[in-house]
């Protein structure tokens, strides 16, 4: 139930992304996640997330909490996560709150 509605929350972010800077490789990405190509869509959103986009850095996220074309990673998850959360990403922001409630990744924390 929790990767069918990350799931859907993902396909709402994706068909609402509009940043230009990011326009050309981040659809490349949508796309490729759009056809289950998650390795792909990993090759191009991750230069995109560490140079700081919080879009390709919750997409990271979500890719590593249901391990779509990386090993399953929640710790890995938690970083991508919290590094779109501190730019303001409600998405990551909402996914890092459910993993410390649910002690995936971190030390479960509910004041977290």
């Amino acid at each position: 139930m929790k990767q069918v509605l990350r799931a859907a929350i993902l396909a709402v972010v994706l068909a609402f992304s509009g940043q230009p800077i990011l326009a050309q490789d981040f659809q490349k990405g949508i796309d490729a996640y759009n056809s289950g190509d998650f390795e792909t869509a990993l090759q191009e959103w991750r230069p995109l997330a560490e140079q700081g986009y919080a879009k390709p850095q919750y997409n990271l996220g979500v890719l590593y909490e249901n391990g779509k074309g990386v090993p399953q990673d929640d710790a890995e998850a938690v970083k991508w996560y919290r590094l779109a959360a501190e730019q303001g990403n409600a998405y990551s922001q909402h996914d890092l709150g459910v993993m410390y409630r649910d002690g995936d990744g971190v030390p479960q924390d509910g004041a977290e």
